[in-house]
């Protein structure tokens, strides 16, 4: 949102006239404003009242301005100096008593004006203050607001205590019995940013596997958890109490979501979609075969580059969205299940695979295809490996490709991989036969490459890609074919 400057004017017949593009919320600021005063002793001037939010070209959404439109009113009718107003700015709606309340899109808001002192709620201090710092005040009602710049009574003290995790713990990969290979690919998608495909059947444990590697991941950085606190401020979302998104967020829409609801955008006002909701998480796409052909390919573009950029009739914007993607499927419409119990033909099948462009299947790193766990699995006492466990060998991976190549081994570009991850002669040769029978793209061929890349350090090879490695990589790859003796069950 752009910085909104307020001109108050006051001459002529009573009356109240908010101009400047104001939506129908921004309109009704005039009677909360009005109640407010009221409501804390404060004088509501008997005169023309007309309040110009400038630019007058853009747009004027919300009820953010209520505090902002209270303060140059209090200040056009001489009960507040106007010269006290210089260097500060309010953020606020406000209630009929008077009191100030919280409103989506703080952080950004405060971010467009860095050069002021933002005037916030208590309920946004920690939002605000995440990304402005110590120019934060903070107050409960209009009536401190006008005690505090008449210099009749001091800021109220913003809220004490330091950051509070309110978010409960992930969920603990020892829960997962069995699930050998799709574990491993848990933990290479972790180590390496690498996105993920689950291929199994109903009840083979895919969505259990995906809710659990935000736990692998590690704490945002302080950039990207900036980020991610304005996306998810500007779009709503409920942040923690501590007011910053410090945790990597995990987001799973529903299959029926439009391409707006996923990508972002709007007819009005541009809003985040999920991709950059998920910006330094994890987004999972359960039932990925029921979401829209249109709208999964509209997740290509920002999958390449870590960017989505919306462009509207009205307004452009270009929004962070780099994020794991995490998908799972079935491997035709019945869902399969055990051998020799699937119900589709191949018409049926083709349908349904061809929801999956080729495109999009290639920015998969890993396709793992997960079966349903043994009985003895099930029955068996105990659990697996700890998340805690799998979480310090991803940290050690990631701080390796850090620190080799500074950024992640899904981003290494493929002019750089003859030197990042060399390839033993071996594992040369084998890729080299799977480029030659067709088995691989040129994309996929890099892929393969990055991800033998991550395996090599998990295993604690610094060197060479060795030909067990890449021979993991291709296992953690199956291909999806229309065929019932070659699907993946």
């Amino acid at each position: 949102m752009p910085l909104t400057r307020l001109y108050v004017a006051s001459t002529g017949l009573p009356g109240f006239l908010i101009v400047g593009l104001p939506d129908a919320a921004c309109r009704e600021s005039r009677d909360r404003v009005r109640a407010a005063l009221l409501s804390c002793g404060l004088q509501w001037p008997n005169c023309k009242i007309v309040v110009n939010l400038a630019p007058s070209s853009q747009r004027k959404g919300g009820s953010g301005l209520d505090l902002a439109i209270a303060v140059g009113l209090l200040a056009a009718n001489g009960q507040l100096p106007v010269e006290q107003l210089e260097g500060f700015g309010f953020l606020a709606e406000l209630g009929l008593d008077g009191s100030l309340r919280a409103v989506s899109g703080v952080a950004p808001m405060v971010a467009a004006m860095p050069d002021v002192v933002a005037v916030v709620p208590v309920a946004s201090f920690r939002e605000a203050q995440g990304v402005n710092g110590e120019r934060v005040r903070v107050a409960g009602s209009l009536r401190e607001v006008v005690d505090a710049l008449n210099a009749e009574a001091p800021w109220p003290r913003p809220p004490a205590g330091e950051f509070v995790d309110d978010e409960p713990p992930p969920p603990d990969l020892a829960d997962v019995r069995g699930q050998a290979a799709a574990r491993l690919g848990l933990e290479v998608a972790a180590a390496g940013a690498h996105h993920l495909l689950l291929v199994g059947p109903p009840g083979s444990g895919k969505t259990m596997l995906a809710q659990r590697i935000p736990g692998l991941l590690p704490q945002l950085t302080p950039e990207v958890s900036l980020a991610a606190t304005m996306i998810h401020s500007a779009a709503g979302v409920r942040l923690p109490l501590g007011g910053m998104v410090r945790r990597a967020p995990f987001r799973a829409p529903h299959h029926s979501s439009s391409m707006v609801a996923l990508v972002g955008g709007g007819s009005v006002g541009l809003r985040p979609g999920e991709i950059s909701l998920a910006h330094g998480g994890v987004l999972f796409l359960d039932e990925l075969g029921e979401f829209g052909p249109v709208v999964l390919d509209g997740m290509r573009q920002p999958l390449e580059e870590g960017v989505i950029r919306l462009a509207r009739a009205r307004a452009s914007a270009a929004l962070p969205a780099k994020f794991l993607l995490v998908a799972a499927t079935n491997p035709c419409p019945c869902g399969g299940g055990p051998p020799g119990t699937c119900e589709c033909d191949e018409v049926a099948r083709l349908r349904y695979l061809r929801r999956l462009s080729g495109p999009l299947l290639d920015r998969f790193d890993l396709r793992v295809g997960v079966a349903r766990p043994d009985v003895d699995d099930l029955l068996a006492s105990g659990g697996g490996e700890p998340t805690v466990l799998v979480a310090a060998r991803v940290a050690n991976a990631r701080a390796l490709a850090m620190d080799r190549a500074g950024t992640l081994n899904a981003n290494i570009p493929p002019d750089r991989l003859d030197e990042l991850a060399p390839l033993h002669p071996a594992a040369r040769a084998r890729l080299r036969t799977q480029l030659e029978r067709d088995l691989l793209t040129g994309r996929g061929y890099h892929r393969i490459r990055r991800v033998a890349r991550t395996i090599a350090d998990l295993q604690g090879e610094h060197d060479l890609v060795l030909d067990e490695h890449v021979v993991v990589a291709l296992n953690l790859r199956v291909r999806l074919s229309v065929s019932s003796r070659e699907r993946v069950a």
